[in-house]
């Protein structure tokens, strides 16, 4: 009969304990009036409680702190630090000691180990303490790989591993709306929500432009000179509340009079938030590059670079219009044509020829108008016609003006 040998044990020990900040210590209060039965005895047990706040006994937070009872939940972009230890727990010394911890996701192993050189021995009692610390980048299962090898008194190499596993939850959802400008500029808008359990503390939210765009950032108003944010003096994002924020791009020069360059997808840039939890555990995640599809606008672009906003009664006034060549390969020739509607009519030459605009050029043109019918009136009638294709380009509804009688103005 064949018996099998008992199966040796290890003469070292391991422990994982991850690192998290306490929490504040919170009971529930009980208490009632003087005229009741228990009369001050709830009252005077609260005041003995060493866990409640002197003065403030019925408040559930109190002055001590509260160790992590369990793992918890970790968040992506927050730092997971764990506590690693090695204890002989054997009457032997032990060997060229080697700890090694791995972090396996669905994409990568990582080692976070802050040293791969082996302990020369380890003397019973006696134990081998580490730290690991990593910024967590994914969501979804990881599994912390603890590998522990050694030598016996004897020479024997001996050789364990455990492994710990835990999810990554997501903390924020974002979610972003373009809206394109006349002017060539842009606004997002970035929605961010808390999807976690507990309050958050927005330290950051910035967008870091790419290299066509300067940015402005509109989550703030002048109040005698100084900047106050728009969501107030308290920058906490309570659970599943959402915030919006919004920020104004704007092409470099050096982008902006080339108007060929800036066609299709574009990359906007990224978003970088920074938030703070409990006890001021720090997080913070950056998205992916931000694309918009750029408007199409043809092969050639009217845009108004000046207009008032309010003219006189059958009095000329001015407006700046750009005119932009699109097409990337074709020179056009030109000839602007300039149509009278019912309550706006062009002043000067019609049918005038602009000359060769060569492709992702601009230029600028000069025109005067004056409006017979007061109100709220659209400006329409501009042709432009290509002799090369013998193509006509139609803009009516360019841009609104308020027209008033010469005595209401004054």
């Amino acid at each position: 009969m064949e018996v099998n040998p008992p199966k040796q044990e290890h003469l070292l020990a391991l422990k994982v304990m991850r690192l998290t900040k306490p929490t504040l210590f919170t009971n529930i209060p009980v208490t009632c009036e003087e005229k009741d039965l228990p009369g001050d005895l709830f009252n005077q047990l609260m005041k003995d409680d060493p866990s409640t706040v002197n003065g403030a006994e019925i408040l559930m937070l109190g002055e001590m702190l509260t160790l992590p009872q369990n793992f918890g939940n970790i968040f992506l972009g927050e730092t997971f630090s764990s506590y690693i230890s090695v204890h002989n727990d054997s009457n032997q010394v032990v060997k060229d000691i080697l700890v090694k911890a791995d972090l396996q996701t669905s994409s990568q192993r990582l080692n976070l180990s802050a040293s791969n050189a082996a302990v020369a021995e380890l003397k019973p009692d006696c134990c081998i303490d580490d730290v690991i610390h990593h910024e967590v980048k994914e969501i979804g299962t990881h599994i912390l790989v603890c590998a522990v090898s050694y030598t016996t008194q004897g020479g024997e190499k001996m050789y364990f591993r455990k492994f710990f596993k835990f999810q990554v939850l997501k903390p924020l959802d974002v979610k972003t709306k373009f809206y394109n400008a006349e002017t060539d500029e842009v606004f997002l808008e970035a929605q961010i929500q808390n999807i976690t359990t507990s309050p958050m503390f927005m330290e950051k939210v910035s967008l870091e432009p790419s290299m066509m765009y300067n940015v402005t950032e509109l989550n703030s108003v002048n109040q005698a000179g100084e900047c106050v944010s728009t969501f107030g003096s308290r920058g906490y994002l309570q659970p599943m509340d959402t915030r919006q924020y919004l920020y104004c791009l704007k092409p470099k020069k050096e982008f902006a009079e080339k108007a060929g360059i800036i066609k299709g997808v574009t990359v906007i840039g990224k978003l970088d938030i920074v938030w703070k939890t409990n006890l001021g555990e720090r997080g913070r995640l950056q998205t992916s590059q931000l694309q918009r599809m750029a408007p199409g606008y043809g092969d050639v672009r009217l845009s108004l670079e000046a207009i008032p906003d309010t003219v006189n009664l059958e009095e000329p006034f001015h407006i700046t219009c750009k005119i932009t060549n699109c097409s990337s390969e074709r020179t056009m020739d030109l000839v602007l044509e300039m149509c009278d509607t019912s309550s706006v009519h062009w002043c000067g030459i019609s049918g005038r020829q602009l000359g060769k605009l060569h492709p992702s050029s601009s230029l600028c043109l000069a025109l005067t108008l004056l409006s017979s019918v007061q109100g709220l009136q659209s400006v329409s009638g501009l042709r432009l016609t290509d002799t090369f294709l013998k193509r006509t380009y139609e803009y009516d509804d360019i841009a609104q003006v308020c027209v008033v009688s010469a005595a209401v103005e004054a």
